[in-house]
């Protein structure tokens, strides 16, 4: 790719925005490097170079992963058969499924639904109660009884229906690169008109960090719309539909957002509701850099069936 061509480096990253998503919605079909470099519009040997430039992965080794990690997320949080996750990703029957994950997660599909969804992680993995030592149970029983009184002291939680939300956005892989992300898009947005007292921004997280390395995982920085806008550059458009969501409202630094994350998901199983399908977001109603103590008056949301 020509490192001095500015204009052209943000139109592949918009093409593979729009890549990417297509892959997200589409795990269970053909996804070869000559389907999906067709609708990127680019030859298969261009479309390799770019695609692995961009992602640090090749188009293989990136489908295989999101394929493996959505399927973890399912065993996490819904009552499907191994069959159907194998149907539902791609694998084609559960002895595939099996071996693909087995192979990333260094155990078995099985396996990982026993273990406790609530402490693993793809970084730092904890075992399940069935493994773990009794002092260790007990200190694990301890965080989670303090991530419930944390909740309970920092959040205003309601659930309710969320209005549809049209907004833009740069999209990026690495959590780390969203703040560049934002600063990119307040170039943009600040010369269109978009940034005033009311402006609102949002994060979009695509994959889950439970089971995607931070440096990996997708999101999404935008900017709240009120009106259509004509975008350009590797700025894109997004609906996001009404949705009923479980809405926290937090005033925390940003170094509480983990902690703020982890337990709002153990406040969403405690009162029995399930993750829908929808990704998860976060909205900010201040700028927390002007904040004199850097405080962030957000609204995390879970969308939920």
């Amino acid at each position: 790719m020509p490192t001095g061509n500015l204009q052209l480096e943000r139109d592949y990253k918009k093409r593979l925005t729009l890549v990417l998503e297509y892959i997200a919605t589409h795990l269970d079909e053909d996804l070869s490097l000559e389907k999906v470099a067709e609708i990127a519009h680019f030859s298969p040997f261009h479309f390799h170079r770019v695609f692995k430039f961009l992602t640090g992965e090749t188009l293989n080794q990136y489908v295989n992963r999101q394929r493996v990690e959505k399927s973890a997320l399912a065993l996490l949080h819904k009552d499907w058969s191994m069959a159907e996750i194998a149907d539902r990703y791609g694998f084609g029957d559960p002895t595939s499924f099996s071996r693909a994950f087995k192979k990333y997660y260094n155990q078995s599909p099985t396996e990982f639904r026993k273990s406790n969804p609530a402490v693993y992680s793809k970084i730092g993995q904890v075992e399940g109660k069935n493994g773990q030592e009794p002092d260790d149970y007990q200190k694990y029983l301890s965080i989670i009884e303090n991530l419930k009184n944390w909740i309970k002291m920092n959040a205003k939680i309601e659930v309710k229906s969320m209005p549809k939300m049209e907004l833009a956005y740069i999209a990026t892989i690495g959590i780390n690169n969203l703040t560049e992300s934002y600063e990119r898009l307040v170039r943009w947005a600040t010369p269109n008109g978009l940034i005033n007292d009311e402006t609102k921004m949002i994060t979009v997280y695509h994959d889950s960090l439970k089971v995607t390395e931070a440096d990996k995982a997708r999101a999404s920085a935008g900017i709240l719309l009120n009106e259509p806008i004509e975008t350009s550059d590797e700025i894109s458009l997004r609906t996001i539909d009404s949705q009923k969501c479980i809405v926290a409202h937090y005033e925390i630094g940003v170094h509480e957002f983990e902690k703020a994350w982890t337990s709002l998901f153990i406040w969403m199983q405690d009162q029995g509701y399930e993750k829908a399908s929808a990704e998860p977001f976060e909205i900010y109603h201040n700028n927390f850099h002007e904040h004199p103590e850097g405080i962030a008056f957000v609204d995390f949301c879970i969308p939920v069936v």
